[in-house]
Parts: C-alpha cells; sequence; structure tokens
C-alpha cells in the first residue's frame, strides 16, 4: 500500500523537490514522521523566516520550494513572506497542518477556520482538499500551478490524519505526468513588435525582475546593444536584470509617475520588460509618459498586463520574446548611448562611516559574482548607483517591501547557491523583524555574510516623512540594540566596527571564514 504520505515525497521528488523548510507543530508531525534520508529539512524558528529562506531558495534555483507551517498561528506569522513571494512571482507551495477530520466541526484548539480563505489574496490558489484521497492530487496541482506563469505561492491546509490513508491507486498516474508552459510570439506578432522597435528613432528600454528570473539578462543586453538604448530598472525593483557597469546602463527609476516621466522624456518608445506598469510608491503626481510617447509592455503575468494604466501589452515568455526581438530588430543607425557618469568614491576617514563608503568596500573586497541581498532600504539608491552587478541573480530585495525578508532570503540563496558569496546587507531597523534567521545559519554552517549597518533610526521613514512633510512623528529611532550579542547568543561570530580599516578587515576575514558571520557597522544618518 502506498500511503498519501509516502505519494506526497514522491511527487516531490518528482518535481525535484528534496529541501523543506518550515516551522513544525503539533498537527504536522504525522507529515515528518521517518522523515526520508534523501530529503533535508532547514528548521526555521519562525514562520516568517521559513517563509523568507523558501523564497531566497526558489528564487536563486528557479525552481519551486517547499515550505511547511503551523496551521493557522504559523500562516499568520508568515504573512508578510507571502507578501513578498507574491509580489516577486516566487514560485511556493505552502502547505499548513490542519486538525484532524473528525473534530474539525467543532473546531478544537489549532483548527485552522476557513483555511483557504486565510492566505488569500496572496497566492494563486488555495486548497483544502474534500478527502484524504485528494491530497497528493491537491499536492500535484499546487506544484505545477506555482511553476505555471505567472509563478507564485499557492497553500495547501491538510489534516494531519490524511497522511496515513491509502492513496487510491490511480493517483499513482501523478507521478507521470508533465505540464508544460510555451510563451513564444507568433510569428506575425514578432514580426509586429519588431517592426516598432525598428521605427522608433529613440527608444528606451525598461527592465523588471522577471528578466533575471527568467535568465534572460543576455537578451535583454543584445536587444539594447541591437537598438542602441538606454536601459533603465523598473522602480522599486526586487532583482538585477542587466549589468549595472554596461554603457547603456542608466539606473534605477524613481517610483513616481511625475520622476519617471521626466527621466523618459524625449523618448517615442518605451519598451518594459519583465516589469508592471509601473509599481509607484510615493505619491508624485505627473503625467503617466512623457508627451509623444507610446508603451510596450512584456510580461509573463496577464494580471500586470491587464490593470497597466496605458500602452500595448504582450503576455508570454519574456526569455523567448526577448531574444526573439534581439534576433529580429534591425541594428540601429543612431550613437551609442554614452555611459553614464559614475559617482565619485566615498571619502575615507570619516567615523561613523557614511552609507557609501561601506558600499564601496565591499564592492571592492568581495569576489565580482557576489549576491547581495538587501533591506537597508535607506540605501537603495546608493546601491544601485555604486554596485558593480554584472551576472544573472545578483540582488534581491523584499517585492513587497515588507521587512523580514532579507535574513533569511540570504540564507535560502545561499543554500542555493553554494558556490557564490552572498552577503546580506540590512538596516538595523529591519534586522529585528526576522534575526532568528541567524540560528538556521549557524546550524547548516551557511556562509552569509550578514552586514548591520546601524544609524540607530528606520532612515527610510525619517526619509518619507519629509516627503509628506510629517515633522514630528515619534518612534523612528531603534537605539541602543546589540546585534553583536544577539548574533553570537545564536553562534556566529560578530564582531562592531566604525573604522574604514576595521570594516575592510572584518570584512574580508568574513568572505575568507566559510561560516556565517555578522559585522555591526556604525553608519551616519542622514546618508550622504
Amino acid at each position: 500500500m502506498t500511503s498519501v504520505r509516502d505519494l506526497t515525497y514522491d511527487l516531490l521528488r518528482r518535481h525535484g523537490i528534496t529541501t523543506i523548510f518550515g516551522n513544525p507543530g503539533s498537527n504536522e508531525l504525522p507529515f515528518l514522521e521517518d522523515f526520508p534520508s534523501d530529503f533535508r529539512y532547514i528548521l526555521a524558528l519562525h514562520e516568517g523566516a521559513a517563509i523568507g529562506m523558501a523564497d531566497g531558495f526558489a528564487q536563486a534555483t528557479g525552481r519551486t520550494a517547499f515550505v511547511n507551517l503551523h496551521s493557522a498561528a504559523g500562516t499568520g506569522n508568515a504573512m508578510g513572506g507571502f507578501a513578498n513571494a507574491w509580489n516577486a512571482h516566487t514560485p511556493l507551495v505552502v502547505t499548513a497542518g490542519q486538525q484532524v477530520r473528525a473534530m474539525m466541526g467543532i473546531e478544537p484548539l489549532l483548527t485552522n477556520i476557513d483555511a483557504t480563505t486565510l492566505p488569500k489574496p496572496l497566492v494563486k490558489w488555495s486548497c483544502e482538499p474534500a478527502r484524504a484521497e485528494d491530497v497528493p492530487l491537491a499536492i500535484s496541482r499546487a506544484l505545477y500551478m506555482s511553476a505555471l506563469p505567472a509563478p507564485g505561492p499557492v497553500y495547501l491546509s491538510i489534516p494531519y490524519d490524511d497522511w496515513d490513508k491509502p492513496a487510491e491507486p490511480e493517483s499513482l498516474r501523478l507521478l507521470t505526468r508533465t505540464v508544460s508552459a510555451a510563451g513564444a510570439l507568433d510569428a506575425g506578432a514578432l514580426a509586429a513588435l519588431a517592426a516598432r522597435l525598428d521605427r522608433s528613432t529613440n527608444p528606451v528600454i525598461v527592465l523588471g525582475p522577471d528578466v533575471d528570473a527568467a535568465r534572460a539578462n543576455a537578451h535583454a543586453v543584445r536587444l539594447a546593444e541591437r537598438l542602441k538604448a538606454p536601459v533603465w530598472v523598473a522602480p522599486s525593483a526586487p532583482r538585477c536584470p542587466f549589468p549595472t557597469t554596461h554603457p547603456n546602463f542608466r539606473g534605477l527609476l524613481p517610483a513616481g509617475m511625475a520622476g519617471i516621466s521626466r527621466l523618459l522624456e524625449g523618448h517615442d518608445l518605451v519598451l518594459v520588460a519583465g516589469a508592471p506598469v509601473f509599481r509607484y510608491h510615493q505619491y508624485d503626481p505627473g503625467p503617466l509618459l512623457p508627451p509623444g510617447a507610446e508603451l510596450i509592455q512584456i510580461t509573463c503575468d496577464a494580471d500586470e498586463a491587464a490593470r497597466a494604466p496605458m500602452g500595448d501589452a504582450v503576455v508570454g515568455d519574456i526569455g523567448l520574446i526577448l531574444a526573439a526581438l534581439a534576433d529580429n530588430v534591425s541594428a540601429a543607425a543612431r550613437p551609442v548611448p554614452q555611459p553614464r557618469e559614475a559617482p565619485a568614491r566615498a571619502a575615507p576617514g570619516s567615523v561613523p562611516l557614511a552609507a557609501e563608503r561601506v558600499l564601496d568596500l565591499m564592492d571592492e573586497l568581495a569576489p565580482p559574482d557576489a549576491i547581495y541581498v538587501n533591506e537597508s532600504t535607506s540605501t537603495i539608491e546608493a546601491m544601485w548607483e555604486r554596485m558593480r552587478w554584472e551576472h544573472p541573480g545578483s540582488y534581491y530585495f523584499g517585492a513587497a517591501g515588507g521587512l523580514g525578508f532579507a535574513m533569511p532570503a540570504a540564507v535560502g540563496v545561499q543554500l542555493a547557491e553554494p558556490d557564490r558569496q552572498v552577503i546580506a546587507l540590512i538596516g538595523d531597523g529591519s534586522a529585528n523583524y526576522s534575526v532568528t534567521a541567524l540560528w538556521t545559519a549557524a546550524q547548516h554552517k551557511v556562509p552569509v555574510v550578514f552586514v548591520i549597518m546601524r544609524n540607530g533610526t528606520y532612515g527610510a521613514l525619517r526619509w518619507f516623512a519629509g516627503v509628506l512633510k510629517a515633522e514630528h512623528v515619534p518612534a523612528l529611532d531603534v537605539p541602543d540594540i546589540d546585534f553583536v550579542a544577539i548574533a553570537t547568543g545564536y553562534g556566529l561570530e560578530a564582531v562592531r566596527v566604525d573604522t574604514d580599516e576595521a570594516f575592510a578587515a572584518a570584512f574580508t576575514r568574513a568572505l575568507k571564514a566559510g561560516k556565517p558571520s555578522l559585522i555591526e557597522v556604525a553608519t551616519a544618518w542622514p546618508a550622504t
């Protein structure tokens, strides 16, 4: 007899999933009993950290990750992670244990009441199977739905007495199924789109995170070079889709209507690939596009296309479409864009350090293919201006802006990318949201270098308070937090520094250590 549990593990193997992230409770124990020897369980001390690790792991591998949460309370703890994963198009299958079927009607302790509603609207699909025999089909469906365009998290609530039930023999057919997506343009649509680009006299390209997710970075470079078009990164981008050292690279667009239109002024065609149009943040009223400009969006997400307030859209496979366009557009006769002016290196010697000085030192000392997971929200603009990101998968940021992403995501990314160095750059305000991820890094010897930028305040909030002219707001400072003591308590080597020389020495040691470590560096506010 094949049990529901055994068939579920076989389905996970069939999809290449042998890592499970979670924080188990009593409802999850029957699923984890006699845990298979070919699987690994990555224990988080909080469900928000569990989903953050899975998010980073899935983004870095490009494949679905599996998360096991504890009923309703654990799901609630993870909701900020659901928001980030939903907005990042991260493929996740999230399961939560449910009470036994015999007691669900009287709602005992640890019942997930109205379970399928709980994670909405931040999931593609949620399900509590009607019968134990339906669990394998629900698992199979969730695995495919999470990965099919547009990818995203799905959620299953599973009563804990379902796992030992026998699977129906017909369910074994699920092990031999394949489901694939095909999203290339037909010849006519491709020719029409290429012709519009060829007719443009001054096109500009705006790239978003789904270009990096599709590993279509090289196709984007070829297209930009054929068109001789400048390239901006879409506002609030959680990934880097284009080499920041390329001469066509212009930087990160601001997250306001007027600011975007101002920077795109003079262009007659805006080609947006792999991003919403647009992900605004601050209210900065103005025209959606500069005068005389048209817009074409290429996206894998039908909802992104439908909700865009302007322009035309093509929904399909971003990598295939960009590759086809690069092959079919004509080489433009206009001059090659001149490289942007790089910012001057920050002056050494200040105490505390300028944030820009920390960035310059990291960029100088880290391996060229290092991966940065960022949650120092007040230094985002400086990072995009100063860091040399030349390889796909070099940058990750919480896509919903929800804090608590970077620490666990860095652990997940490093587990997925053992041959590249992961550096987590985190503000002292945001570091508190998921600091328990340090314990997981220590226990599994995940060699992330955590850099805490300690300026004693919520820097991004102070900036936004200025935007809103909110001058007298309480609770914007976070003094007297000892991250060295916290990290040491979780099992990491940690050090506090406040000079250039001390940071450079500590960072160099951490890069060579082969184990997780934390550097708390005093930085000035405001950033220069």
